[in-house]
């Protein structure tokens, strides 16, 4: 019930703010259009939350597959290689690679959704690869006493034994995502970072709080969402 209670708010906050004005005016008096109104806050949570979500399932997706190559036999040497990505990949600030993005794919969405995935990719790298490397060698060799080939103990045996961090590291990739979608904004993406963009560039502090109190509640709506779905996955 406590991870529905982020959701709730997000929706509050939904159908409160678009009749919030008189209290953002008292606020903010000097300010003349004291509520974001050049799109809906429906529509702006709506495509950044597909956005959002497409690029954390092909992140997910990609992260995976790595990670499970580079605990196979056949795939060891690369571990070091991934474990370094995975860690010197989080130290690039998400704005470099959206000034890398925007020259190749132009404005809009499509370099937002490539920072995206290349930023959600490494949590579930490293935590598919902690959690695989985790699993205890009896429960491996018990699957090998049991006949079990290698797909069949990767799907039965070590991916449901991995299956806590590797959530924990897409609730992360989908942390990340929500933040870094709405610095998409910048670049032209229809987010809920627009109204925060449009609020420092314009000095009105009113649009930024709207912004984040709705970017705020996203992300813990995502999390408390991927939460109950971990302690599902983990019965």
């Amino acid at each position: 019930m406590r991870a529905l209670l982020p959701a709730v708010t997000l929706v509050l906050l939904l159908l409160g703010l678009p009749h919030a004005a008189p209290w953002f005016h008292a606020g903010w008096p000097a300010l003349s259009h004291p509520l974001y109104v050049r799109t809906s806050f429906v529509a702006l949570t709506v495509s950044h939350l597909l956005l959002v979500v497409s690029a954390t399932a092909l992140a997910t997706a990609v992260g995976l597959a790595l990670g499970i190559l580079a605990t196979r036999p056949a795939g060891r040497s690369l571990l070091p290689t991934v474990r370094a990505v995975a860690v010197v990949g989080q130290t690039f600030p998400p704005v470099a690679v959206l000034a890398i993005a925007v020259p190749l794919l132009g404005f809009g969405a499509a370099p937002t959704f490539v920072a995206l995935v290349l930023y959600g990719v490494l949590p579930v790298l490293g935590q598919t690869v902690a959690g695989l490397d985790a699993v205890p060698a009896a429960a491996l060799h018990a699957a090998d006493g049991m006949g079990y080939g290698r797909w069949r103990r990767l799907i039965d045996v070590e991916l449901p034994l991995a299956a806590g961090p590797i959530m924990a590291g897409i609730r992360l990739s989908a942390i990340v995502s929500v933040g870094t979608a709405t610095i998409g904004s910048a670049v032209g993406a229809t987010t809920l970072g627009s109204p925060i963009v449009e609020g420092l560039v314009g000095n009105n502090t009113a649009y930024v709080v709207q912004g984040a109190l709705l970017v705020g509640a996203l992300a813990l709506t995502v999390d408390g969402l991927l939460a109950m779905a971990a302690r599902g996955v983990g019965q």
